[in-house]
C-alpha cells in the first residue's frame, strides 16, 4: 500500500490509476486518510456500491457479530425458515383446449365475407 499526502502529489489520478498494478494508493491529507485509489480487476459495480453502503455495512457487521457470539445457522435451518409455503396459483395451470396454431396469411389475400 502507497501513501500520498494530497498537497505533494504530482501527477494526475489517471497517470496514479495506470501505475496501480495490485497496489492501493492512499491520499491523506493533514495525515488524515481521505480517499483511496483502489484496482478493480474482477469486481463488478454492484460490489463496489455495496462495499460503501452503511446499511449493507451494518447488516455486515451484526452478522459478524452473531456469528462471533455462536448464534449461527445450519442451511438447511435457513432454508427451512424461507420457505414460502402457499397454494398453487391457478391461472398458471395448462389450459384443457390447445389453441390453435396462427396461420399465415399470403400478403394481398382477401378475406371474404
Amino acid at each position: 500500500m502507497k501513501t500520498i499526502k494530497l498537497s505533494q502529489a504530482s501527477r494526475s489520478l489517471a497517470e496514479y490509476a495506470a501505475d496501480l498494478g495490485d497496489e492501493i494508493v492512499i491520499l491523506t491529507q493533514r495525515n488524515r486518510m481521505v480517499a483511496a485509489i483502489v484496482p478493480l480487476k474482477k469486481i463488478d459495480r454492484e460490489s463496489v456500491a455495496l462495499s460503501g453502503h452503511p446499511e449493507f455495512l451494518r447488516i455486515i457487521e451484526r452478522s459478524r457479530a452473531d456469528f462471533r457470539s455462536g448464534r449461527v445457522m445450519t442451511l438447511e435451518a435457513m432454508k427451512n425458515e424461507l420457505k414460502v409455503r402457499r397454494s398453487p396459483n391457478k391461472r398458471l395451470q395448462p389450459t384443457k383446449a390447445p389453441r390453435r396454431p396462427a396461420t399465415k396469411r399470403r400478403s394481398g389475400a382477401r378475406l371474404r365475407g
